[in-house]
């Protein structure tokens, strides 16, 4: 019942209920007519609409052009006098019928323009509110007018703004990714892009971002709506995506990301990236074993011979610690600041070549995070690995 190719017997009837009531009239003009009365206006400074010249016709002579198969199309008669409107979000405004042109309102194939079968098909559907964007609020009269002349009431109208990009024009397709579903194959949260979009030209407070569905139902309210256009800043809603990121479990997140590699990762990661994509990247790299210079592994003022040393010493702490000790980050980091203490080391001689033996990369977690993620059997694996590097 939603595609308007299965709706044009509908549209037809209550086209043909607006002519005998005198409402609407056929056109016979021609495109070539329209584009020269169009110029000449322009030439002329007047205002382009139809000079109504076939809403004189007779209505013998309509009957046999329509018989005759004669092109045309069924427009509007647009009532002398003026048009009041209410908007939730810009208010009561008053449009003079002069100035509102003889809409088309079914074309020459049957078809209904827009301002038709939007009124048709919310009356049907029974349709109470009407939100869209601002740009379509001089529409409104004329289909004010539509619902008065078929005996309906209108639904309630609200414009909101319009989303801007940055250089403070409409948002459209040649401006970048603006689907929905772009943003949502570029690592978005469907809820952190929810909440974006509905803060834009909108905040129930002025001191809170993050908001979950359930406050934004109750704290909803029109009034509060901004009439200027809201620019769609990326950088918040990448910071947005990184705060509902946060929130997340480990196994929520490697569930979104359809990876089989532990939780512990994502939840290491979670909070150095901003999207899903990002954040899938940097999980992967643990995956594979890691490929570190000899010389990254040596902390500051050391030496090789120092690192491997401490990883040889630190191997054997490793291994003796029991399994339950890998199950917590806390617990790890106290019993390798113990053994660190206890034997009166230097922490960046230990935890430096620890951490890059582990991870291999320069920025990492921290080397009780790094444990703690792989577990006792990975974490021995590359330790020896680094070792076996520096000889």
């Amino acid at each position: 019942p939603y595609l308007q190719s299965k709706r044009l017997a509908l549209y037809r009837r209550y086209a043909d209920e607006l002519l005998q009531q005198g409402h609407a009239y056929r056109c016979f003009c021609t495109k070539e007519r329209l584009e020269t009365m169009r110029k000449e206006q322009e030439a002329t400074k007047q205002q382009t609409k139809y000079d109504r010249a076939c809403l004189g016709l007779s209505s013998d002579e309509v009957t046999q052009r329509v018989n005759a198969g004669e092109e045309h199309v069924v427009r509007m008669r647009i009532p002398e006098g003026e048009t009041k409107t209410e908007d939730l979000v810009y208010g009561a405004r008053v449009f003079q019928n002069a100035e509102i042109d003889d809409q088309v309102i079914l074309k020459s194939d049957g078809y209904p323009t827009y301002h038709l079968a939007v009124v048709v098909d919310d009356h049907l559907m029974e349709i109470s509110h009407v939100i869209r964007g601002e740009d379509w609020i001089s529409t409104i009269p004329k289909q004010i007018i539509l619902y008065t002349m078929l005996g309906w009431s209108s639904p309630v109208f609200a414009h909101v703004p319009n989303l801007l990009g940055e250089s403070k024009k409409k948002l459209s397709k040649r401006q970048g990714d603006v689907a929905v579903e772009d943003f949502l194959n570029g690592g978005i949260l469907p809820e952190a892009l929810l909440n974006f979009v509905a803060t834009l030209g909108f905040n129930p407070k002025g001191d809170q971002e993050i908001y979950s569905l359930p406050e934004f139902t109750a704290l909803f309210d029109f009034s509060r709506v901004n009439r200027s256009g809201a620019v769609v800043n990326r950088e918040k809603l990448l910071w947005m995506n990184g705060e509902y990121l946060k929130q997340k479990t480990g196994e929520e997140l490697a569930a979104l990301c359809q990876s089989k590699t532990s939780g512990r990762f994502f939840e290491l990661e979670k909070t150095r990236v901003q999207t899903l994509t990002e954040l899938a990247e940097m999980v992967a790299s643990y995956e594979k074993d890691p490929r570190v210079s000899a010389e990254l592994l040596v902390w500051k003022k050391a030496d090789a011979s120092d690192a491997k040393t401490q990883l040889g010493d630190v191997l054997g702490f490793v291994q003796d610690l029991p399994e339950v000790t890998f199950d917590s980050v806390e617990a790890l980091e106290t019993s390798l600041l113990d053994y660190i203490d206890t034997h009166q080391l230097s922490k960046g001689n230990v935890l430096w070549p620890l951490r890059v033996a582990l991870s291999g990369k320069k920025d990492s977690p921290s080397p009780f995070e790094l444990l703690w993620a792989f577990g006792k059997i990975e974490s021995v694996r590359r330790i020896k690995n680094a070792m076996t590097m520096l000889s």
